[in-house]
């Protein structure tokens, strides 16, 4: 009996794989880390292969924690990042900086080489971009594709097929090119909702006119819970699974964590497009399902059943929020390395001073979160973070004070979007967490009380993963659809409700964070 799924999640340092029951237990779970190097300033590249493996290696241990036998798995589902994978005609990798090392195939989604070719997209004004918030973004793929044009013509001229990240590991386990709706209509301006798809008068707008053809990037898209094909014999055997599990259309990671904690309300419209999912890791997305279409200023979609059939999807988002702890501590003389231990230890003194010093801890440091560009509401990437109130104290106490005060400011950032969303049309009255920030606990009771929103944290291990066998586990044929699959699948959560008292202060720390901002931009407008 097939009743088993395997999920991999890929992040920007690692696989995660995890085996589910029908129910959404999480049986095995395992993680193998991926490599990236940065060559230049706002470059960062992965080798697709050495992705493969870590996948490969991450489902095998996690199997054989779960004591799973590949005769029970059903199906292989996968979400990852918005990676740029580029192959050349024949399949193989195709290095994307140029130079004999073909292995560095992927740009990663956090890349920002394309920020010209973002603003060269901006300015054509094309009514495609009203799905991008009007702003194009250097991490969206067509920007990427474009510099590779201009800067890699000898390369751009070998391709022979352009893969969002989870659409080439979909490729890479059954042969077949078939493209996710999701990861199309949500990274490479594909408008799932019209006929066809593409806007050929856009593609010719900037530049790539021939990226189909170049790409092998078909006018049909696979829906979500749709199955790609089965696994082929050799990736079977490197999965350690059978040529008879089926492989689910890919998603893309932040919108399998949306399923993850969404996905019980899939039946429930009402209720579903009261609540909003908030995934933060190495960056944060909030993101809204509405059945109506209803656009945003600097906000990601509407995208049309980039998760659910018949629902819009729209998103706002930071592109730097655990990776911008991890600078803090990096770039500060008492920090070192952000492992987690280091993380934990800072918290833990945070917890001492503010119950020693009160509202008056670190008050006088401000931060603005943007050192990666600003994605929502100002869907600006060329913004750079502010730091003000500085002294000379490098001691480790130094370092919790600022560390303190940036967690405040993406908790700022964060209660900014969701009030742009709440002027677009989509209110919160809960906001489910997922993603690696539902295990620091300084972010959670952030997101309460400066929000002012009711938190809800799964008490599921990984949601991210659990969505992604919640579409495998339709792919597979467990359950009929995703709201039966949400429904059967759901874990369990616990609310965390907002600490009024505490959440006057932040009013006024949020005041601040947009004069803040309003000071930075008269300075750039100064020239």
């Amino acid at each position: 009996m097939r009743d088993l799924i395997v999920a991999v999640d890929i992040g920007t340092g690692s696989a995660r794989a995890g085996v589910f029951d029908r129910r959404g237990a999480l049986l095995g779970r395992s993680e193998h880390p991926i490599a990236m190097r940065r060559p230049s300033v706002n470059h960062a590249e992965h080798d697709s292969e050495d992705i493969w493996r870590a996948v490969c290696a991450a489902v095998k241990a996690a199997c054989a924690a779960a004591g799973a036998d590949a005769s029970r798995v059903a199906a292989f589902g996968v979400d990852a990042t918005c990676s740029l994978v580029v192959r050349d005609g024949a399949g193989r990798p195709l290095a994307v900086s140029g130079g004999e090392d073909a292995r560095w195939d992927t740009i990663v989604w956090l890349d920002h080489r394309a920020l010209e070719e973002a603003d060269a997209c901006t300015a054509t004004q094309h009514p495609v971009l009203a799905h991008s918030g009007r702003v194009m973004s250097p991490e969206m793929q067509m920007p990427k594709l474009l510099w590779l044009k201009r800067h890699q013509p000898a390369q751009w001229a070998k391709a022979g097929s352009f893969f969002d990240l989870a659409d080439f590991i979909t490729w890479r386990a059954t042969g077949s090119n078939a493209r996710s709706r999701c990861t199309m209509a949500a990274k490479w301006n594909y408008l799932s909702h019209e006929e066809g798809g593409w806007s050929e008068s856009f593609l010719q707008a900037i530049g790539l006119d021939d990226v189909r053809e170049r790409g092998a990037l078909s006018a049909q898209t696979l829906a979500v819970g749709t199955g790609v094909g089965r696994l082929t014999p050799e990736a079977a055997a490197s999965l350690g699974l059978d040529t008879d599990c089926v492989v689910a259309a890919g998603l893309i990671d932040a919108y399998a964590g949306a399923l993850g904690v969404l996905g019980p309300f899939a039946g429930e419209p009402e209720r579903l497009e009261r609540r909003l999912a908030l995934i933060g890791g190495t960056s944060s997305c909030i993101v809204a399902l509405s059945r109506e279409k209803k656009f945003g200023f600097g906000m990601w979609g509407p995208y049309y059943e980039a998760v659910l059939p018949g629902h819009w999807l729209i998103e706002g988002g930071q592109s730097a929020t655990g990776a911008l702890l991890d600078h803090i501590v990096r770039a500060h003389g008492a920090g070192g390395e952000p492992d987690a231990a280091t993380h934990a230890r800072i918290a833990a003194r945070i917890g001492e001073m503010r119950a020693q010093e009160g509202e008056a801890f670190a008050a006088r440091l401000h931060v603005l979160p943007d050192f990666h560009g600003n994605r929502s509401p100002l869907a600006d990437p060329h913004a750079l973070g502010v730091i003000s109130g500085l002294s000379l104290d490098a001691s480790f106490d130094g370092l919790c004070r600022l560390y303190w005060r940036t967690a405040v400011a993406i908790a700022l950032g964060i209660r900014q979007i969701l009030e742009a969303l709440g002027e677009a049309g989509y209110p919160a009255d809960a906001l489910h967490v997922a993603g690696g920030h539902v295990r620091n606990p300084l972010l959670l009771e952030l997101y309460r009380d400066v929000t002012g929103c009711r938190i809800v944290v799964p008490d599921s291990g990984d949601a991210v993963l659990l969505g992604t066998a919640m579409v495998g586990a339709v792919a597979g044929g467990i359950y009929p659809d995703l709201s039966a699959a949400g429904a059967g699948m759901q874990a369990a959560g616990t609310e965390l409700l907002p600490d009024a008292a505490r959440k006057a202060g932040y009013d006024r720390d949020y005041r601040r964070f947009l004069a803040l901002s309003r000071h930075r931009a008269e300075l750039e407008a100064m020239g």
